[in-house]
């Protein structure tokens, strides 16, 4: 009962209650006062009065009908008023007096009986609106209070017309549509993440177990470690893909002035793209002058991740583009599989890869274009991503950050 007495029901009753009850005492109020004012004039007006006093008593004493007239003024310039005429001015001053004061304490009684009737349906009347207004407050607070990591498909959809408490709901619905997509984006990152780190040890423990069994040949050895070196390096290149993600997802602690076209040619020297490559992929180069602000660490690893990408879901004899522009873009375009637009956004997500891993050296552990959204987010930058059309597939990646003023420098178009 206290809680009840407590709520918020209870309070926007008392608050429609008390306004619906002044209300009604307020018109009260002014009906008396307005009566009040002219009830006098009518009653006097209205009064009757008999015939000489004498008269009224033996007709009323006879039981003969009276003969009565309205009350009169006496005309301008008439003569001073009898005592007769004078008695009955005072018979009907009085009885007006009295009439008027009986009928405003009756008026006064009968609404102040009023106003107290009144006021129940009006306590009523107010704690049912009050649940009506309340209703999807309520509804709201069920579902936010049933939810869980299990029912989070559950939706409120209020059914009423456009309003602050309609978009309160809808508003709450769109959070649980983006909690629900991050809940199952979390849980397939935590089951891949799982699988992907299972699996190197799972092969090395089967190497050690059955190829290091018994007193195997030194060649048989030197395979076994070289297999055992290289699940190593790959779990180790996991560990780090995974820890450069959650740096990532952290935002950016320091920022400088980067020159992205220095640090793209630097990226594509590093992986062997500014030179002739008689049986790798054609590298197209456009880059005007870009200038950004961020974390020169992470835009490396950026770039290097989008050339990565680009070198090794390529095709033989196959294209890679790269290229910047004034108005804050970097683009890396290659050409490889037909990939469907529909599957385009998996590959954003961490592990995601176009076909099924095969655990062939250099395959990757499938977090690159996440690690590439997560750099392009903590830099404000906006990631487009979409699938070629044409025989040559691939993908085109485009990096659009805030732009800056940049160092003045021109390099030409070229192949390599």
């Amino acid at each position: 009962m206290r809680a009840v007495l407590h709520s918020e029901r209870a309070r926007l009753t008392a608050l429609y209650g008390s306004l619906l009850v002044l209300a009604g005492g307020g018109l009260i109020a002014l009906i008396n006062v307005l009566l009040r004012g002219g009830l006098y004039t009518r009653i006097s007006g209205a009064v009757t009065t008999a015939v000489p006093g004498t008269a009224f008593e033996r007709a009323a004493v006879e039981g003969h009908p009276l003969k009565a007239v309205p009350a009169q003024r006496l005309p301008p310039g008439a003569a001073t008023p009898t005592q007769e005429q004078l008695r009955t001015w005072a018979a009907t001053r009085n009885l007006s007096t009295a009439v008027e004061a009986a009928t405003l304490h009756e008026l006064l009684v009968v609404s102040l009986i009023a106003l107290a009737v009144f006021a129940v349906p009006s306590i009523w009347l107010a704690w049912w609106m009050a649940g009506r207004v309340l209703r999807p407050v309520g509804v709201i607070t069920e579902t936010a209070r049933r939810l869980s990591g299990e029912n989070l498909h559950e939706r409120i959809g209020l059914k009423a017309p456009p309003g602050e408490l309609k978009r309160l709901a809808d508003t709450f619905d769109g959070m649980l549509d983006r909690m629900e997509s991050l809940v199952g984006a979390q849980r397939r990152f935590a089951a891949n993440a799982a699988h992907e780190l299972r699996t190197p040890l799972a092969v090395q423990r089967a190497a050690a177990e059955i190829g290091l069994a018994g007193d195997p040949p030194p060649e048989k050895v030197a395979r076994i470690r070289s297999k055992l070196i290289g699940v190593a390096e790959s779990s180790e290149h996991l560990v780090e893909s995974l820890l450069l993600l959650a740096v990532s997802e952290e935002g950016l602690e320091t920022t400088a002035a980067v020159d992205l076209v220095a640090l793209a040619e630097a990226e594509l020297s590093e992986a062997g793209l500014a030179g002739d490559r008689g049986a790798g992929p054609t590298v197209v180069r456009s880059l005007e002058p870009l200038g950004v602000v961020g974390d020169r660490a992470l835009l490396g690893h950026l770039v290097r991740n989008l050339l990565a990408n680009a070198v090794r879901h390529n095709r033989p004899g196959g294209r890679i583009s790269v290229k910047t522009s004034a108005d804050g873009a970097l683009t890396v375009s290659n050409t490889g599989p037909v990939i469907e637009p529909a599957d385009v956004p998996r590959l954003l997500e961490p592990f995601r890869r176009r076909a099924e891993r095969q655990h062939t050296a250099g395959e990757g552990a499938g977090l690159g274009l996440s690690i590439v959204a997560s750099i392009a987010r903590a830099h404000g930058a906006k990631l487009v991503v979409r699938a070629n059309r044409g025989q040559g597939g691939g993908l085109t990646v485009r990096v659009r950050f805030p732009v800056t003023p940049a160092p003045h420098r021109t390099v030409s178009p070229q192949e390599s």
